[in-house]
């Protein structure tokens, strides 16, 4: 599969005829036409003009072996970059895992300037710092409209966060993709996961995992399949295209399509580094860093629905083999109980560990937008 922003063209014909008819429609409804015109923005702003001679960009990515690093994160920033600024911006990236990083130390490194530009799984660092939970509470959340628009409801926070305690400044958050049940007996409702053994990767993951009645089971990602196969536990949450790659269909039966979590990413650069670029070029990465972003909760969506035809062996899969797992959908029942759980029992939860200026953030924005309030 070729890049998808290796190719990303310049005009809307173009578009279309490089992206199947489904899934342009797909991009084009969710962008409309405020996407069109920052792509339009990006490519023919007179700040182009502005630009300097040459300027070559470090930065250290995602995970290297992620779809989204390989087929949008990285192309992105070796040759989108290059294409749209006709030259003037070149940039190199490896991804963290390449450095030889293990990922906790991104934000540190990125504080001291060793890395310019980085792109940081939240999962690294909410465990310790209680505010970045706040835009991935397990069970608020279950489409992605609505995770994408707490993720836009709480950047204002996000940024003075990054701003005053690590010295970055926040360029976009996106998504891995939405976290589902991957179960190895019958699931066929929420009601179904009391007392069983759950794999969760999050606090609030946790927590909610606890208020359905159920055990929660930390393990790393390379210990879920021996634990799914050895029926040590029951259910691990993971993304659909991540647990297909990683064989889970081969340990297990149902995909339970409830999402619990997106697996947030923030994508950052060293804040002196940022203020020594100039304005027309950070006009110009602004813009472009905006699509990116778009570009990768596009993906995020097309991703988690390959891996639901991938493991359950639908022909739109093109990977093989194909797993013969089990789709359950949420009902709207399920959908209405793992909201009420999560505002009654893992939001208060969450607000115990976070401070007073957090929880009066958090009901200033996501609150509002989820009409819900909670107290210290």
């Amino acid at each position: 599969m070729k890049p998808l922003t290796t190719t990303l063209p310049t005009t809307l014909p173009m578009l279309g005829a490089f992206l199947p008819a489904r899934l342009f429609c797909s991009w084009f409804s969710r962008f409309g036409l405020f996407g069109l015109l920052a792509l339009a923005l990006a490519m023919s702003n007179p700040v182009l003009a502005q630009l300097p001679v040459q300027t070559e960009l470090k930065v250290v990515g995602g995970l290297s072996s992620r779809p989204a690093y390989i087929e949008v994160e990285q192309p992105f920033w070796t040759q989108t970059l290059k294409q749209r600024s006709e030259g003037a911006v070149k940039a190199q990236i490896k991804g963290f895992d390449e450095l030889g990083l293990k990922g906790k130390e991104l934000f540190r490194l990125m504080r001291q300037g060793v890395i310019e530009f980085g792109t940081v799984p939240l999962s690294f660092y909410t465990h310790e710092f209680a505010l970045l939970e706040a835009i991935d509470i397990a069970g608020l959340a279950t489409d992605q409209r609505l995770a994408k628009a707490s993720v836009h409801a709480f950047m204002p926070v996000l940024d003075h966060y990054f701003e005053t305690t690590q010295q970055v400044k926040l360029l976009g958050v996106a998504p891995y993709g939405a976290q589902f049940f991957f179960c190895n007996t019958p699931v066929r409702s929420l009601a179904d996961l009391k007392g069983l053994s759950i794999r969760t990767v999050t606090k609030s993951q946790a927590e909610l995992v606890e208020a359905l009645g159920a055990k929660s089971v930390s393990l790393t990602f390379g210990e879920v399949f021996k634990a799914l196969e050895s029926k040590s536990i029951s259910c691990a949450i993971g993304g659909t295209y991540t647990g297909y790659t990683a064989k889970w269909y081969k340990a297990s039966t149902h995909l339970y399509a409830l999402p619990v979590g997106w697996n947030q990413e923030v994508h950052a650069v060293n804040q002196k580094l940022w203020e020594s670029l100039g304005s027309p070029l950070q006009q110009f990465l602004d813009a472009n860093i905006e699509i990116l972003i778009q570009n990768l909760w596009s993906y995020s969506e097309i991703l988690t629905q390959r891996g639901i035809d991938c493991n359950t062996g639908r022909q739109e899969c093109p990977a093989m083999p194909r797993g013969q797992m089990t789709l359950v959908l949420p009902t709207p029942a399920d959908l209405a109980t793992i909201k009420r759980l999560a505002i009654q029992k893992v939001l208060p939860k969450w607000a115990e560990r976070c401070s007073d200026a957090c929880v009066t953030d958090y009901n200033q924005t996501i609150g509002k937008l989820l009409n819900t309030s909670i107290k210290k």
